[in-house]
């Protein structure tokens, strides 16, 4: 969430930015600058009323020592009177924080000035690509088909179990699914990351923190009766570890990491592009998360990408390099970088990964601050998958086909416990 000291600084600068996230931020930028100052004559009648009140109580003590009982209790008259005015101030103020806040949590993240101009997937800049884009045994069945074939998932029992967008995985399907996820686990923690097991249903105010509520695209499923969401992803629960907390900035970076199912509506997803794993209404992801000194967070951001890089390339994906235009970014980011793999049988790149630098935008809303000597400022906090797990499956079972099966790759071997599907 941008600060009100930050919109009145840089107020015409915020709004040609926001233009990159096609925003149009005038309207709500010169309401919240009107409503701040507003804000800000409040509080000096508020501390003139507070003044003439500290004054009138000496008077009223002195009059009171001396024995001046009558002066006093006219005096109190007048107390009474601005009692009253401070009581009206005050509701002023609580009313008119209210409405700042309400309109700052409309404005989206800053996006970087390297973020290239588009509207759309496909204004994003390929930074770079990795392995060929075709399958060497020229066997090109979809995934969905490989699954049935194997009986390694089961799409129609899901659907009977819950409903469309929750497979079933079984035999050597459901093995790969958790070799993948301990394989993700040990090589971010082999890298620095602490390993957290988070809750799978969090408050308003973790997904307040981190820019999922209000959720304006009602993606969240929601538990209305104990007022709970199901996490669309850890980063979620893992931001909010450090919520109203202020870290010592020798701490800084914090790095963790976590495997949770994730859980989103998906609303509006239909057609082709949904079939199979390629959007789901509940996956598994292994996500990591940093916390960082402002000055160091774009190095950290280069940091994650090279470690997402590298998982790829021991699973012997073909990949690709995206940075997100400011049509594409999420509403909480600054910048992202998304790595998408090739789908032999679909001819398609699917998602797998979104690495994002937030800055102090979800720092900002969870209050999660840093001091170092005698300066207390916000954090910066990043996220990226690593990995989320569906499409991963999915270009393992199409990249890897054989007329024996599907070959594992060799750094799952001791994940699987088997190297091939057959």
């Amino acid at each position: 969430m941008l600060q009100t000291s930050n919109i009145k600084k840089d107020a015409q600068k915020i709004i040609s930015s926001l233009k990159k996230k096609n925003f149009e931020a005038e309207i709500i930028i010169k309401k919240i600058i009107k409503s701040d100052d507003f804000r800000i004559e409040i509080q000096k009648e508020l501390n003139s009323l507070q003044s003439q009140m500290n004054s009138l109580s000496k008077e009223i003590g002195i009059y009171f020592s001396k024995g001046n009982k009558e002066e006093a209790e006219l005096l109190k008259k007048e107390t009474s009177k601005l009692k009253l005015l401070i009581q009206r101030k005050n509701e002023e103020q609580k009313q008119i924080t209210a409405q700042i806040k309400d309109l700052l949590i409309q404005v989206p993240n800053i996006p970087n000035e390297t973020v290239p101009d588009g509207n759309t997937e496909e204004d994003n800049e390929i930074i770079k690509t990795f392995g060929k884009t075709q399958n060497k045994n020229h066997i090109n069945l979809p995934h969905w088909e490989i699954a049935k074939k194997y009986d390694i998932i089961n799409f129609e029992k899901g659907n009977i179990i819950t409903g469309s967008g929750f497979p079933l995985y079984k035999n050597k399907g459901a093995k790969l699914q958790r070799a993948l996820i301990n394989f993700f686990l040990d090589f971010n923690i082999e890298q620095g990351y602490i390993e957290y097991l988070p809750p799978l249903l969090v408050n308003e105010s973790s997904a307040f923190g981190t820019g999922n509520f209000p959720d304006k695209e009602g993606q969240m499923y929601h538990i209305e009766k104990d007022n709970l969401f199901l996490i669309p992803t850890a980063e979620v629960p893992l931001t909010n570890v450090f919520r109203d907390e202020i870290i010592d900035s020798k701490k800084l970076p914090l790095k963790l990491t976590a495997y949770t199912p994730c859980f989103r509506r998906e609303a509006g997803s239909y057609g082709k592009n949904v079939r199979g794993l390629n959007r789901l209404h509940q996956f598994d992801k292994v996500e990591i998360v940093q916390l960082s000194h402002p000055d160091k967070s774009y190095y950290h951001l280069d940091e994650m990408v090279k470690h997402v890089s590298n998982i790829l390339e021991k699973l012997e994906l073909p990949f690709r390099l995206v940075k997100l235009c400011g049509g594409d970014l999420s509403f909480s980011s600054s910048l992202t970088f998304d790595f998408e793999v090739f789908s032999c049988a679909q001819k398609k790149w699917l998602e797998v990964s979104s690495v994002s630098n937030f800055e102090s935008f979800q720092a900002t809303r969870s209050n999660i601050k840093f001091r170092d000597g005698s300066n207390l400022d916000y954090c910066h906090t990043l996220n990226g998958s690593a990995l989320a797990l569906p499409r991963i499956m999915a270009a393992i079972l199409e990249n890897n086909q054989t007329e024996n099966g599907i070959s594992i790759p060799k750094a799952l071997h001791n994940y699987t416990g088997f190297k091939q599907i057959s």
